[in-house]
């Protein structure tokens, strides 16, 4: 889907409404019977209308198949469910005619919580639309909800780019976007799946994920999340222990002299011990230098002090 050349690129940053104008709110009855000789018999009745209001029957509703939500939030479908059946639906779906059925391009929550109330017919505005319009006007309504979690919306912004040939820059521009936010959401998508499923749960959130992708293995990015979530680690926390990492990793001095493996095999029993990095540093001697145990913040500090068997002043 390109622009003709010296036409303007058509920007989707408004979201569904700005393809689909505005959307009818009131509830509709049902439309009177057609002469069905006058309608194509491979569409439903009045499909060729574009923008036809009307009631449809549930059972002729397919979900879309290119919807980007994989997590349904069981406590908000209760909530719309209880909603419909006190109230109806007000805001209509929309939907597209397929081979006598209809198959929604937005609005599959009312449709399920319809489901869910016991209704049998919902009111749904029909589009004429090709398979490629559906796609991308699928992926727009999905990317510009507020309530998609970081790695569905990521997976959104991907589907979107390869879909349709685009740089991060062009998607961007069409979807009203900073390149920086597609950037950052398709970056989300290197993660360990394991961390990956930290972010669809919500026990991280994005700041953290994208402080952790600054760490060069997806080894050490594990060890960082599990780390942040059993310590609670704030995003600066977690920031500052990359930091330390990386520095660590480009000094000087550690690159002129590798430690011992003695001494690595004990930093690693200690790290073992207290659930922290911890440092040895010996002076050129050999018989001094210094444990350094690391912590990020003061619950980690009071479980090193209690494994030490040390008492803080104000506690004795």
């Amino acid at each position: 889907m390109t622009s003709s050349k010296g036409e303007k690129p058509r920007h989707l940053g408004r979201g569904l409404e700005s393809l689909l104008g505005p959307m009818p709110s009131a509830p509709v009855a049902p439309e009177a019977p057609t002469d069905s000789a006058t309608q194509p018999s491979n569409l439903p009745p009045d499909s060729g209308r574009d923008k036809a209001l009307r009631q449809i029957a549930l059972d002729s509703v397919s979900p879309n198949p290119y919807q980007a939500r994989t997590v349904w939030n069981e406590e908000d479908l209760l909530e719309l469910t209880e909603s419909i059946r006190a109230n109806g639906i007000i805001q209509p779906i929309v939907v597209r005619p397929v081979q006598g059925r209809y198959q929604i391009i937005a609005g599959e929550r009312r449709y399920r919580a319809a489901g869910e109330a016991g209704l049998t017919e919902i009111p749904a505005l029909v589009r004429e639309v090709t398979d490629e319009q559906l796609f991308e006007w699928s992926l727009v309504e999905n990317i510009h909800r507020r309530d998609l979690n970081a790695i569905e919306r990521a997976k959104a912004y991907q589907r979107y780019v390869n879909a349709f040939s685009l740089t991060q820059a062009q998607a961007a521009e069409r979807l009203g976007e900073d390149r920086s936010v597609i950037a950052n959401y398709l970056r989300l998508l290197d993660l360990p799946d394991e961390i990956r499923r930290m972010l669809i749960e919500g026990r991280l959130s994005m700041g953290h994920a994208r402080a952790i992708l600054g760490l060069p293995t997806d080894d050490l990015r594990r060890k960082l999340a599990n780390r942040a979530l059993a310590g609670r680690l704030s995003v600066r926390e977690v920031e500052r222990l990359v930091r330390a990492y990386l520095a660590q990793e480009s000094s000087p001095a550690k690159k002129a002299k590798e430690k011992p493996s003695n001494i690595v095999d004990l930093e690693h029993r200690l790290k073992r011990h207290f659930g922290t990095p911890v440092a040895i540093e010996t002076r050129r001697n050999g018989r001094s230098g210094r444990i350094i145990i690391d912590f990020a913040s003061l619950d980690e500090f009071e479980r090193i002090t209690d494994s030490l068997g040390l008492v803080c002043p104000e506690d004795a």
